[in-house]
């Protein structure tokens, strides 16, 4: 998405807004993430878990969790001058997927956010972004308690393509949640340029 605005000087400079998905597992803290480092007041979908998603809402290891996304957060965060991201949350559990093809158009990539308590949960939005050929980087939440892995630990459990970026984050905090995005954009950017060479090569 593109739009002009008029900078100081009277002249025109485009500012640029990218599509960004958030993305993982039930709980991983997605709605989190995108509160912290949204500069508006994000959008929020969610609902109180009821007794009858008991059965199909897997809550072990995120016991204290008493509310679900079931559409999207929405929220927006500027980069730089020029630079904004348009940020979309998605649901985590696996009856609401069918809301991710939607999201997905016209995504520069995404951020698949992951819990080591729980590490196989992120196997499906991992899928998803490699089967679509969308950039994305695993953002490790490193939530109090759990055991620490490092970056290649994770990349190797996960069987990531080489290169894809796996970070470590604390989904709460507006900095470490900014250095999360500003890795996707510059892998996304690298990645979308070497297939672009690649087409007129």
């Amino acid at each position: 998405m593109v739009s002009e605005n008029s900078d100081a000087s009277g002249g025109e400079m485009t500012a640029l807004a990218l599509k960004i998905l958030v993305a993982g597992g039930f709980g991983v803290g997605k709605t989190t993430l995108v509160g912290a480092v949204s500069e508006i007041r994000p959008l929020r979908t969610e609902e109180l878990l009821s007794e009858a998603g008991q059965s199909v809402d897997d809550t072990d290891g995120v016991d204290q969790k008493v509310t679900t996304t079931v559409a999207m957060d929405f929220g927006r965060i500027t980069i730089r001058s020029g630079l904004s991201l348009y940020l979309f949350g998605t649901p985590g559990q696996d009856r609401f997927w069918f809301l991710w093809d939607e999201l997905s158009q016209g995504a520069l990539g995404a951020v698949v956010l992951a819990d080591t308590r729980r590490l196989e949960d992120c196997f499906p939005a991992v899928d998803y972004f490699e089967h679509r050929h969308i950039p994305f980087v695993v953002a490790v939440n490193c939530f109090t308690g759990a055991r620490t892995y490092g970056a290649q630990d994770v990349s190797r459990a996960l069987d990531l393509d080489r290169g894809t970026p796996v970070v470590l984050c604390d989904a709460r905090d507006r900095d470490s949640g900014k250095e999360v995005l500003i890795r996707l954009v510059e892998y996304a950017g690298r990645v979308h340029t070497a297939r672009l060479l690649d087409s007129v090569g």
